[in-house]
């Protein structure tokens, strides 16, 4: 009797890499996904990350994000957030000045993730919202595969998705400054 192969299928990959993996190990996977046509795209999805040690590791979370919202492939919503008293907003990205927090982040990233900054942030985040899409969905070239990405239209920030499943992508954040991408996924809502 010859030695069973067991194969384990990207959703169960992606289940054990959300508690935590290297940058290596969420890198592989992603390489390892097929890409994304701008289509497949369009809809609400929830967003979640994959703990890296990346210095965005819990920080989405921490102010609110609900994930993303994509109505074409010019009307891209990047970052639906969750309203304290229910319901969702879109965050203004070009308000919110990550590149340079991102020195802060690196050197002191506890000051960021201070709780009350996180319910100052969620209580005054509407403030920060739009109605306007604040991003496109086109296709480029990552990491050798050409994939849908998401380019923000006032952040150096491109967001590249691979597919997990029908209703799961995985994305890679490429942004300026960053040594390795922030790494999240997003499920069909």
């Amino acid at each position: 009797m010859g030695a069973s192969m067991t194969t384990v299928e990207p959703a169960e990959t992606l289940r054990r890499l959300a508690h935590g993996a290297t940058v290596g190990e969420a890198l592989a996977f992603f390489d390892g996904l097929p890409a994304v046509e701008v289509p497949e795209l369009f809809g609400s999805w929830r967003g979640g990350e994959v703990p890296t040690g990346n210095p965005m590791d819990g920080l989405l979370e921490r102010f609110g994000w609900h994930g993303k919202r994509f109505d074409s492939a010019d009307d891209v919503h990047p970052l639906v957030m969750d309203r304290p008293g229910g319901g969702q907003f879109s965050l203004h990205p070009g308000l919110v000045p990550l590149p340079a927090l991102l020195p802060l982040l690196a050197r002191r990233p506890g000051l960021v993730r201070h709780p009350a900054l996180g319910r100052v942030a969620r209580l005054l985040g509407p403030a920060l919202g739009t109605r306007a899409p604040r991003a496109r969905l086109r296709r480029t070239e990552y990491r050798g595969v050409v994939s849908a990405t998401m380019c923000y239209d006032d952040l150096p920030i491109h967001d590249v998705f691979r597919r997990v499943d029908a209703d799961t992508v995985l994305g890679a954040m490429d942004l300026r400054g960053l040594d390795a991408p922030f790494v999240f996924f997003l499920r069909r809502e």
